[in-house]
């Protein structure tokens, strides 16, 4: 039998976005280096590999986003327990969405999001750091 999904991926990022600040390219990149800011690149490392990051940026895998944030879990990450604020960022702004609003409710803040995404930073020609 098939599922029925009661609540699908739009309503989710709607409700984020409600919640969520985001940021324009703009915006986030006036705050490229300043040390009161964390960029935190939600995306896998295949996709780091494939087009790099935004100069600077935290990379966390989305599926560890919660475990890395919480101070109690045995992989926490010292990064997010600091007195910063976090600009989360994906691909294209959903899973930035999602995670920025999942930390706040865990009680990280400020945070908000990058509007667009890696995608839309590229696009706007921002700089960017390869991996090695």
């Amino acid at each position: 039998m098939a599922q029925t999904i009661t609540k699908g991926v739009k309503a989710l990022l709607a409700e984020a976005n409600k919640v969520v600040t985001t940021v324009s390219i703009e915006e986030a990149q006036a705050l490229l280096g300043s040390p009161d800011h964390v960029f935190v690149d939600l995306r896998d490392i295949r996709e780091l590999k494939r087009s790099g990051k935004i100069p600077g940026a935290f990379s966390c895998p989305r599926g560890m986003l919660e475990f890395w944030i919480d101070p109690d879990s045995p992989y926490h990450k010292e990064i997010f327990n600091q007195d910063k604020t976090y600009l989360f960022y994906c691909a294209s702004a959903w899973r930035s969405a999602l995670s920025a609003q999942v930390a706040m409710e865990m009680g990280l803040a400020p945070v908000a999001h990058i509007a667009g995404g890696f995608s839309a930073w590229l696009t706007a020609d921002a700089p960017i750091e390869e991996l090695e």
